[in-house]
This record gives structure tokens, sequence and C-alpha cells, in this order.
């Protein structure tokens, strides 16, 4: 059957319901037509040339991302910039633009979700809730089976981030059973993290000041970077939105990118 761009949408919302995205966020179709058939699906963390250019020669004309293209308005369309020659060829090749952001942050299954599943918790529940939705709000607490050395612990925090250092703020507790965490950046959500009993929580983009306090507090926070922390819900989104594409008999990849890599690399003296 014929898959359009609604249709694309239709079940993005059902997955991750636009409605739990934050007032101030921009999420859903950015660029393109809801009437457009879709050929083809890649998926990315961020909207960068280099995704577009992958997407271009895998002929998929519908790119889903995590962080949205258009954040704030736009006084004008420079095609010099890396937003603006973004646009002109999205546009010149009829490409499709979709944003699955703070809704996919906040979502049960969401970002925090797949981050705490990777790590091995369980009984996990939101950080801070929000909505009228079970199960849904910013940030995920829970419990490993059984505590972990500080050792093992931190073994699983690089294998399941695929990071070789991390920041940390405090001292690491030599043993850690409940972790919170929330994917992205969350520096906001620290006191929360300690008001509800984490040993540790793991963010991304953490404040000075949020350092400071972690230390006088005596609580440990690790900064494991923002795209570590939310690239693990790409691949689940991805196979998401394949399991369902086969249930609609849509005839279309559904892929996940192949290019894109985290933004920094570590230089040591």
């Amino acid at each position: 059957m014929t898959t359009r761009i609604r249709n694309i949408i239709s079940l993005l919302d059902r997955i991750a319901p636009f409605k739990l995205a934050e007032p101030w966020d921009n999420v859903g179709l950015l660029v393109g037509h809801p009437d457009a058939e879709a050929t083809g699906i890649l998926i990315g963390l961020d909207p960068t040339n280099m995704l577009l250019n992958e997407a271009v020669s895998r002929g998929a004309n519908t790119v889903i991302t995590h962080h949205p293209l258009i954040f704030h308005p736009l006084p004008a369309i420079n095609t010099a910039t890396p937003i603006g020659r973004f646009l002109e060829k999205a546009l010149a090749n009829r490409i499709q633009i979709i944003a699955c952001h703070t809704n996919l942050d906040s979502a049960s299954g969401g970002v925090s979700d797949i981050l705490a599943h990777s790590l091995g918790l369980r009984d996990v529940e939101p950080l801070a809730a929000g909505g009228t939705l079970p199960g849904t709000g910013i940030g995920r607490i829970g419990n490993f089976p059984d505590s972990l050395d500080s050792q093992r612990f931190m073994e699983r925090i690089f294998s399941t981030l695929h990071l070789s250092s991390v920041q940390i703020a405090g001292v690491l507790p030599e043993r850690v059973l409940r972790l919170a965490l929330c994917g992205g950046s969350g520096s906001d959500f620290a006191e929360a993290a300690f008001a509800m009993g984490a040993d540790v929580y793991l963010s991304a983009e953490i404040k000075h000041s949020t350092a400071r306090w972690a230390q006088d507090c005596g609580f440990c926070i690790i900064d494991g970077t923002h795209y570590a922390t939310e690239q693990p819900v790409i691949g689940y989104l991805a196979d998401r939105l394949r399991r369902a594409a086969a249930a609609e008999k849509w005839d279309i990849p559904v892929e996940q990118t192949a290019t894109e890599s985290h933004p920094f690399t570590i230089h040591a003296y």
C-alpha cells in the first residue's frame, strides 16, 4: 500500500505522542507535505548535512531526527549557512523532515527508558512525572538487580555509552544500586535524583553550579555527553518503525544512519 507522510506522523504519535512535547519545542513535520508518498525512511539523532546526504544516497525521502532542524524562528534562509544548505537540499530533493524531540524524551519507551534498560535497570519510573499518560515524564530512576561495585558500574557505563571517558562531579560510591538518569541535557534534574535516593545521577551538559552542589552534598553526578546518552534510542525507534511498517504492510525501507557519530573526540595531553 502507498505510505503517506501523514501515516508516518500518525504512527510516531502512537509511539511518542506529540502532545508530550514541551511548549517551547518544535516537533512533527518541519519540512515537506503531509500527503507526499514516502519511499524510504532514514533515522538519526541530529539533522546534519551529512545525514541528509546519506538520505539522498540511500534514496530515502523521509528523514526522522530526534533534534529538530528548525528550533527557533528563522529570520532568513541563507544558503551559505549549514541550516540554509540543509533546507535548500531537502526542498530540492523533496525530502520530508520530521522531528521527535521532547515528546520522545518523555514518552514511555523513549530516550531515558531505553537508556535505563540498556544499563540493566529494573523498577524504572520517571524522575519527573509529566502529563496524564502513565509512565511518561522526564528522566528515569531505577535499581540494578544487585548492587555493582564501582569498577563494574563504570565498565557498564562505558560499554553502554560507547565512551572511553566521562566527567564525574563528586565522589563515585563504592557500590551503586539505585541510578537516576536523563538522556540529553539534564542538569536541572540533579536535585530530584538526589531527593529520590539515587546513588548516582547520569546525564549530560551538567552545569558548573550543579557540579559544585553535588560536591557539597556528597552526591555523584556523571556527565555522559548529550550524544552518548541519547543515541541508544535511535536504534530502538528504527526497530519500532520497521515492525510497525511490516504490520501495516508498508513496502518501504526503514534504516538507521550509518554515518552519524559523536561530535566530540577525546584529546589527552
